[in-house]
């Protein structure tokens, strides 16, 4: 990899770092979950992370993302015959000192994230700049530089993790949602659901 692990935060293919950036695609996880990691993360003053976005797991960054909005239609069609599968969030992990996240475990979210990428057809540079395809590992960002918070801080979050947030079950990915930009904040502008089917079919 050409791009060092630990200024990753500056061109990280899932969040969201500059206020510029308009789009992003992303899975939310369970509001529960969700509930626990927001509390968690504003443990650290300094983190302005929660104040701009919900904790997510991005499936596509900004790369190629339109203000005009036509590729939403497309991101429909695909979800429309992708269906539901199984996600984890397991084991706490960083990307060299600037950025503290949990790791996810699935095959089908590296699929999915590929057949959007081909949809969209990014610019090739931006893709890579934004770590897509092949340099794609999807997280969730709890911390990071970037972010407001500093190296002792981003430490003390990964030992702290490890001990509160290592209880998450599995669960179904039936919805993928749009993050757009406005009053300095990231809201959810569409969910689109994935393909419904029987439960011994989810994996």
């Amino acid at each position: 990899m050409n791009i060092r692990r630990d200024i990753l935060v500056k061109i990280l293919n899932t969040d969201t770092y500059h206020l510029s950036v308009e789009y992003f695609i992303a899975i939310a996880r369970p509001k529960k979950y969700g509930e626990i990691i927001t509390q968690f993360q504003k443990r650290w003053l300094n983190n302005t992370l929660p104040g701009l976005v919900d904790p997510h797991i991005t499936v596509k960054s900004q790369a190629g993302l339109k203000e005009d909005e036509y590729w939403i239609d497309s991101i429909k069609t695909i979800c429309s015959n992708f269906p539901m599968f199984n996600l984890s969030l397991k084991g706490v992990k960083s990307f060299g000192k600037s950025v503290v996240y949990l790791g996810v475990e699935s095959d089908r979210i590296n699929v999915l994230h590929r057949k959007i990428v081909e949809a969209i057809s990014p610019n090739p540079e931006n893709s890579r700049r934004y770590y897509e395809l092949d340099l794609y590992e999807p997280h969730l960002t709890l911390g990071s530089k970037e972010f407001g918070m500093s190296e002792i801080e981003l430490s003390e979050m990964k030992k702290l993790a490890n001990n509160c947030l290592n209880d998450f079950q599995p669960f179904i990915v039936n919805s993928l949602r749009i993050y757009k930009l406005f009053e300095n904040k990231y809201h959810k502008i569409h969910e689109i659901d994935l393909r419904q089917t029987g439960s011994d079919k989810i994996f």
